[in-house]
């Protein structure tokens, strides 16, 4: 596989993980969902999960199983995020090492290509989940609105070198939408 496709997510969302919704995932045939913690569900300077976040965790689960995995290294954090949302989940990933990844999915008893892997950073979560052949969902990150409105270095970077190599960044969400009414009609 080359730089480019590893580097290429499956789906660019346009949104937060909020607007991942059973609509899309229907779409794309997702069964199970890996997610990122830090800036995909939760803020970094934050500890706590939002209502909408804690409603769309219900809404979704009910239908797809989901495992928090996190390069993270605090129990403390990592642990309380994932127990106020009742989801099992991994630390210390090291993503874009896959062995966490394959470790969650083999606990959803689903095959590689039916769980999306879904995240902020192209270099870590979108790199596994394409190294491990999994759907790839990029959302925007979930950041503190005081922190938006500066600059967001690393992902900026990530974003810089991955259109250098070729990936296509634009959102997929519009196409998601044309496509689906097509297949309405």
């Amino acid at each position: 596989m080359s730089k480019t496709k590893l580097l290429q997510p499956d789906l660019i969302l346009g949104d937060t993980i909020l607007g991942l919704t059973r609509e899309v995932l229907d779409h794309y045939r997702i069964q199970g969902l890996v997610l990122d913690v830090d800036e995909t569900l939760v803020p970094l300077k934050k500890a706590h999960v939002s209502e909408d976040l804690r409603q769309w965790v219900n809404q979704i689960r009910q239908q797809t199983p989901i495992w928090l995995v996190s390069n993270n290294l605090s129990e403390n954090r990592i642990g309380r995020i994932a127990n106020s949302l009742d989801l099992p989940y991994l630390l210390g990933a090291v993503k874009p090492s896959r062995r966490k990844l394959r470790q969650a999915i083999r606990a959803m008893e689903l095959p590689v290509s039916q769980v999306a892997m879904v995240g902020d950073r192209l270099f870590t979560d979108v790199l596994a989940g394409n190294r491990l052949g999994m759907f790839t969902v990029l959302v925007k990150p979930m950041v503190d609105p005081a922190i938006a409105a500066r600059s967001y270095p690393i992902h900026n970077l990530e974003v810089w070198i991955s259109q250098k190599l070729g990936v296509s960044l634009m959102s997929s969400k519009h196409k998601f939408t044309k496509r689906h009414k097509k297949t309405k009609n």
